[in-house]
């Protein structure tokens, strides 16, 4: 039994290794221009460590003890069997399916089992000769794994004083290899995505691997429908345009429309979006808070500010596809961690590229953390610098890099400006428990580790990043939008607690006027309004008002399985299969029941539902990216 585990391994290590040097070949030219095949082995090996033990933990754990059983080895031949087939149909499956979606195998290769008849029919009628390769292939195989793993040979009986230890160090090693890092979060495909090429991030991968991950991944995929209720497709978009301040579209992107810059330029000005972490509205002192934000007050004041503004939800994914996306909250996970956004998803980046700018996401921490690094390399990101980037960094907490860290390196990106224009996606780290921060920066007040002790140094770090900035050429040719993410420890006897999604939002540099903005805004109105401070015409899927002109008025939030749709003081909430609710909401924590208005709620729905039908249907991309619904492509 014990060699079984042996030969297993070494076998499907050597089977995983094989296909993914022979794929790698055959793709030899995208291989070769995105750094080479060493990133594709290296993460090819900490991912198939993890599948293998997968497979083998079991038989390894229980070896030391009932080895010596043929019952048990006979057990395991078998077991071993099935694993080896399984991987093997997986990988003789990846070259067909990379050539019709340029991906490994995917969710796509599960959901086509739901229409055994036409998929089968459409193979066996159009690639009759690979299928029959590929029968040959798996029998071959097959006869190959029988004759490694039928050994029904019993090891000798261990002594349980060396089982014992076998079994603890077994443990330890399966653990590791599962887990994939000794890091705060497990491995995900994420982990080693190393390039902006969707496809060259699979490779790394194996296809049994991806399969699995994007199964698991659709328990994120909630519908809204399903929980909301339904409403007319048609209806749905001619409501969700007309918020926006556009008629919906005939074709397959109904949202796709044209936005003039407001403020042509010779040439566009570089765009700087600054997402700090867990920074609510409590605690700045101009938006009323408590006043641990005087390097952030003083900026608001030589800027455009905007003193409404709501998150869209309680997570940074979340706060993250609204600035970085300008996509609306859903009852599903936030898309950064969907697998169906992880390519050809609109973002800024991608639609920037078209303009000849450079995109570069730069994070304290470790990008591979919700999925960060996958959803924005595969999305138009050119460039990712993470904690692992960072040179000799002043001080490296729980989360990673210090803000001051990180404001450093955006600080040195933006100084040595390459020929063309940039986007940078520059996100904080430092305001998260168990609030980490370095000494001598500020006085703290009380024990030094708070919530309110490190937004005071946050702070700080953001206001020496602009006294720096203010002083370099770089100022006159860039427009920088600082926002939060969302607020920290949101809570309260309200269905949305509003109170704890008003966060601050101010653009500043360049030629932008200071300005006190009181309009009720959403953080998905920012980015389309960064590209017409930066001058740029552009034609675009988001539904974010422009607010450089007429706009604001109306913003939405998901919280928990409750979604808050607010429009003036009057905040509608959706909840799970009951009828919606209305109130009168005064700041910042009056809401005082209404009748519902049948209008308010039909728009609050249309609202809701459409992210989720725009993700399904992959309706939130750029033309030249759009692709047919997988259910489709399978009819």
């Amino acid at each position: 039994m014990r060699h079984l585990v042996l030969i297993f391994m070494v076998a499907s290590l050597c089977l995983l290794t094989l296909s993914r040097c022979l794929l790698a070949a055959w793709q030899w030219r995208r291989v070769e221009q995105a750094g080479g095949i060493l990133p594709v082995l290296r993460g090819g090996l900490r991912i198939d460590a993890h599948q293998i033990a997968i497979f083998a933990a079991i038989p390894a754990l229980l070896a030391p003890w009932m080895g010596h059983m043929p019952m048990a080895v006979a057990a395991t031949g078998w077991w071993f069997q099935f694993a080896w087939l399984l991987l093997v149909l997986l990988e003789l499956s990846t070259p067909q399916f990379i050539t019709e979606y340029d991906t490994r195998p995917n969710r796509l290769y599960i959901e086509y089992l739901r229409h055994p008849q036409e998929v089968f029919g459409m193979l066996w009628k159009g690639y009759k000769g690979l299928l029959i390769a590929a029968a040959v292939g798996i029998a071959g195989f097959a006869w190959m794994g029988h004759a490694m793993f039928d050994d029904s040979r019993p090891d000798w009986s261990m002594p349980w004083w060396q089982a014992l230890p076998a079994s603890i160090a077994i443990l330890a090693l399966s653990f590791l290899a599962i887990r994939g890092t000794l890091g705060h979060r497990p491995m995900n495909p994420s982990t080693v995505a190393y390039c902006g090429d969707s496809m060259l991030n699979t490779l790394p991968l194996n296809s049994l691997y991806n399969v699995c991950y994007a199964v698991y991944s659709m328990k994120n995929e909630r519908s809204a429908t399903d929980v909301y209720g339904g409403m007319d497709a048609a209806q749905m978009q001619r409501t969700v345009c007309q918020g926006a301040g556009f008629e919906p579209g005939s074709g397959e992107l109904p949202t796709l429309h044209a936005q003039p810059s407001r403020h042509p330029r010779p040439r566009p000005l570089n765009i700087v979006i600054i997402v700090q972490e867990s920074l609510g509205a409590q605690y700045v002192g101009n938006l009323g808070g408590m006043g641990l934000t005087p390097h952030l007050d003083a900026l608001a004041q030589t800027g455009w500010n905007f003193t409404r503004a709501y998150a869209t939800g309680t997570r940074s994914v979340r706060g993250l596809e609204a600035v970085a996306a300008g996509f609306p909250p859903t009852i599903a996970d936030a898309v950064l961690r969907l697998p169906g956004a992880q390519s050809n998803f609109f973002t800024l980046a991608q639609l920037l590229g078209a303009h000849g700018y450079r995109s570069r996401f730069i994070y304290g921490g470790e990008a591979h953390f919700d999925n960060m690094k996958s959803f924005f390399l595969g999305n138009g990101f050119t460039e990712l610098h993470d904690r692992p980037s960072f040179q000799a960094p002043k001080f490296v907490g729980t989360w990673g890099a210090s803000d001051e860290d990180m404001f450093d390196r955006l600080h040195e990106l933006l100084a040595a400006p390459p020929a063309q224009p940039t986007f940078t996606l520059a996100f904080s780290v430092s305001n998260h428990s168990p609030w980490e921060y370095p000494a001598g920066r500020i006085e703290p007040v009380g024990e030094p580790a708070t919530v309110e002790n490190t937004v005071r140094y946050a702070d700080w770090a953001m206001g020496r990043f602009f006294e720096q900035a203010r002083n370099c050429d770089y100022w006159q040719d860039t427009v920088f939008l600082v926002v939060a993410d969302h607020d920290s420890r949101v809570g309260g006897a309200s269905l949305v607690p509003l109170r704890h999604f008003h966060i601050p939002a101010l653009i500043v540099g360049a030629d932008v006027a200071a300005r006190q903005d009181q309009r009720l805004i959403s953080q998905i109105d920012l980015a389309p309004t960064l590209l017409s401070v930066a001058g740029l015409n552009t034609e675009h899927p988001m539904i974010g008002h422009d607010l450089t002109g007429q706009g604001g008025g109306r913003a939405m939030m998901q919280y928990s399985e409750n979604y808050g749709y607010l429009k003036g003081d009057q905040l509608v909430v959706l909840e799970p299969h009951k009828e919606a609710r209305q109130f009168r909401y005064q700041a910042p924590d009056l809401y005082e029941p209404q009748k519902l208005d049948e209008s308010l709620a039909h728009e609050a729905l249309a609202h809701a539902l459409w992210p989720s039908w725009a993700y399904q249907n992959s309706a939130y991309t750029l033309p030249h990216l759009l692709r047919k619904p997988a259910a489709a492509k399978a009819a």
